[in-house]
């Protein structure tokens, strides 16, 4: 069914069925009606693109993220599309693999399909080709450590989280506190390893970079920073790690390896995903409401989406302790 069917059947004129849809003035109670019922009768519903051409809104937001698999980033996406569907908005969703490449294609694929767009990229390199979209249309950036004003942004308290959990430790009487670090050239990890080596000088202990391993948040990573880790002449008595997927790579290598947790080495994440209150031992981890961070960068693209020219806002979004078993703490 067709613009054309449902004028003809309700007797108005396509302009009238089309004033109708876009919830224009000047068409009577009665008219509006009777164009909706026919509508309804004949099945017809208005073409996205087409409708967008007359409005110059798609009703839609992209999201682009750095990839789609495991639980936070369900998490981001379950608190965008909450907030954008009781705005009446839904979501476009891609993945970039942080690549400037895979960026450039999903907005290029996305550019005029929808009205703003929501974009992770935590890799600092691969943040430059965002520069392109300045003043194109809205853009909220998560976590990308984004220039003043450049962009809205809403980053993590990533430096005083990974502060805090490292301060915890210590008060535990753990010295030799063992990091595996996020991916190089990551915002969030960078500012995850400063944090952790503040609270080792803070406490007139050097950083032993020894007790330092890389990773790439994925839970194989942190499975396979164990390994070097216990080679050492002087184990570590805990790991903290910069995320709970790579936490939980971790315990399960200590297991292997007959390690009990926390007697033996001590585990701490950074995320609090929803699997790690269910670990045996539950997971230590520093809280972030990660629903909550796709929530608010919903609600700020929408503002600047009604509101139209504003400055622009650099939000933060706190985090807090949460001590479980695999640190030796209270269950909470």
């Amino acid at each position: 069914m067709t613009i054309k069917d449902v004028a003809r059947e309700a007797g108005v004129s396509v302009a009238t069925v089309s004033r109708v849809w876009n919830e224009a003035a000047f068409v009577s109670p009665a008219t509006r009606q009777r164009v909706a019922a026919v509508a309804t009768r004949l099945g017809y519903s208005p073409h996205g693109a087409a409708r967008s051409l007359i409005t110059r809104t798609t009703h839609a937001l992209g999201v682009l993220l750095p990839d789609l698999y495991g639980e936070f980033f369900s998490e981001i996406i379950r608190g965008i599309d909450h907030t954008a569907q009781a705005a009446g908005y839904h979501i476009l969703v891609s993945s970039s693999h942080d690549s400037k490449d895979e960026i450039d294609a999903a907005l290029r694929s996305m550019r005029g399909r929808v009205d703003g767009m929501i974009i992770m990229s935590p890799d600092l390199e691969a943040q430059r080709t965002l520069h392109a979209l300045q003043g194109s249309f809205p853009v909220v950036l998560l976590n990308g450590g984004a220039e003043a004003n450049a962009f809205d942004s809403i980053t993590i308290e990533n430096h005083e989280g990974a502060r805090a959990m490292v301060r915890h430790l210590l008060a535990r009487g753990h010295k030799r506190i063992a990091m595996i670090g996020g991916p190089q050239r990551n915002y969030d990890a960078a500012e995850r390893l400063r944090g952790y080596r503040t609270a080792l000088m803070e406490s007139g202990i050097a950083p032993d970079e020894s007790l330092v391993v890389q990773g790439d948040f994925s839970e194989l990573s942190g499975h396979r920073a164990v390994k070097p880790l216990l080679a050492l002449e002087r184990h570590p008595t805990a790991i903290f790690a910069a995320n709970d997927s790579m936490a939980i790579g971790a315990l399960s290598a200590l297991h292997e390896r007959g390690m009990r947790v926390p007697e033996d080495v001590a585990v701490a994440g950074f995320d609090d995903i929803p699997l790690a209150r269910y670990m045996n031992p539950q997971l230590s981890t520093v809280h972030v409401d990660i629903a909550k961070l796709g929530e608010r960068a919903a609600a700020l693209l929408l503002s600047s989406l009604l509101q139209g020219a504003r400055p622009r806002q650099q939000l933060q979004l706190s985090t807090t302790l949460v001590i479980r078993s695999s640190c030796g703490g209270l269950v909470s």
